[in-house]
């Protein structure tokens, strides 16, 4: 039994030892395994997603009085004269929620660089469709919220969540020809850009110069340091909260910061895998396996450890390192903190209030579908071609889940609205139109498959 035990915690080959959470223990083979392979999927993080927004909506509805008291507990941090006081859901939506964009404009920078959008020719068919995908459902809200304080929710129906777009591929596209989900990835990705944009220039308040100004400087810093050849993390950690504390107080939404780290974190690896290789077989050859006494040779294998890390682009080392905290804390906590809506009649008793909740919903549901479609049809007949194996009954499916919108819709109905009664209808219009539009799409696209 022990032997056997030995040889299930060894990978026979190199004879490297399996860490406790891939033994056959009943533990981890009936526990931790299902879980981590649960989070590896790609629809894991649009069903935490949904357990918050559900869990939001009935904490709202059965305790409305602890469910405000938690999110609008103030906090305060601060140095001195120096503080910032914010309740909870702010720090969320501030702060929290720029370590997402951050993460979000890694993505983006890694698919400029090196994915899907370093080809102008393979762009022409999502990009088009994107731009659909963000004017149509912007105009019918427009058109039914014309001219007064209501219109300034007009982007809200933008946007299109990654998380549960893709998720809800996943499930019920199974078997797609992968052009499909590629293309979904590719124009959501276009349409995070455009949301940012938006957030950026339309949704910002009184502008500092000042502030921004110190914003650019600590970024060209970095920049030089980078140059410089410095990589003590701490030293960027430092410069990056400066970026976000300047940026908040610029008059731009905090978040932007995020998106501007993002742009000037360095996407080339430090070291060259060859060079790291030739001093591995040096480190290898000079160290024993089993020194006496033990971990003296430490130092060689720390130095190593070192260098690997460098092998890999400090871009895709920060994306690994955090997308799982945006994907399974920040953005659920974002969702538990702002789904909560109570679901009664007194929200819609005015008619602007009636009109922002429609317009969300016609937005998202046939403004989005319309939109990505008529993009895409546009494409074609400029000469681009729908993916391999893809028909346009399944085009139209996507189109219909890019209708999902929640987090970042979720995030612009918080900035376009301080009206209480204005931002529920909003909220509420979301909820709604992005259950109508999971729905659409995955009977549109199960249809495409029989």
């Amino acid at each position: 039994m022990a032997e056997q035990r030995g040889r299930s915690e060894t990978d026979q080959p190199s004879g490297l030892r399996r860490p406790w959470s891939r033994s056959e223990r009943p533990l981890p083979r009936l526990v931790l395994r299902p879980l981590q392979d649960f989070l590896h999927t790609e629809a894991s993080s649009g069903i935490l997603l949904v357990l918050a927004a559900v869990v939001a909506l009935a904490w709202a509805n059965l305790a409305a009085g602890s469910y405000d008291r938690v999110w609008h507990t103030r906090l305060t941090v601060g140095l001195g004269r120096w503080m910032i006081e914010e309740d909870l859901r702010h720090w969320i939506n501030d702060a929290a929620m720029a370590l997402f964009f951050f993460v979000v404009g890694l993505e983006i920078k890694r698919e400029l660089i090196s994915g899907e959008l370093r080809d102008p020719r393979a762009l022409v068919l999502p990009a088009l469709a994107a731009l659909g995908g963000m004017l149509v459902p912007a105009l019918v809200f427009l058109a039914i919220n014309p001219g007064d304080v209501a219109s300034r929710g007009w982007a809200i129906p933008m946007a299109t969540d990654i998380a549960f777009a893709v998720g809800v591929l996943s499930v019920v596209g199974r078997g797609s020809p992968p052009g499909l989900k590629l293309f979904l990835l590719t124009f959501a990705i276009i349409d995070d850009i455009g949301a940012i944009l938006v957030i950026a220039v339309f949704y910002a308040g009184s502008i500092s110069f000042v502030a921004l100004g110190i914003a650019a400087a600590l970024l060209v810093v970095m920049i030089v340091f980078r140059r410089m050849n410095v990589r003590a993390g701490a030293v960027y950690l430092i410069l990056g909260i400066g970026v976000w504390l300047a940026v908040f107080e610029s008059g731009v939404h905090a978040t932007i910061a995020g998106v501007l780290l993002a742009f000037v974190t360095p996407a080339v690896a430090f070291q060259r895998p060859r060079a790291v290789t030739e001093e591995a077989r040096r480190v290898a050859d000079e160290t024993s396996d089993h020194p006496a006494p033990a971990d003296s040779d430490a130092h060689h294998w720390l130095h190593l450890a070192r260098l690997s890390r460098e092998t890999v682009s400090p871009l895709v080392r920060l994306e690994e390192a955090l997308h799982p905290w945006t994907s399974y804390v920040i953005v659920p906590l974002f969702a538990l903190a702002n789904a909560g809506v109570r679901i009664t009649g007194d929200g819609f008793q005015s008619p602007t209030s009636l009109r922002v909740g429609f317009g969300v919903v016609v937005g998202l549901v046939l403004g989005k579908v319309m939109g990505v479609s008529l993009g895409a049809f546009v494409a074609t007949r400029l000469g681009a071609h729908l993916p391999t194996g893809v028909v346009w009954r399944q085009m139209i499916g996507v189109a219909a889940i890019g209708g999902i919108g929640f987090t970042v819709s979720l995030f612009i109905a918080n900035l376009a609205y301080t009206d209480e009664t204005l931002l529920h209808a909003a909220k509420l219009g979301i909820l709604v139109g992005s259950l109508i539009s999971g729905i659409a799409g995955s009977v549109l696209i199960a249809r495409a498959h029989r």
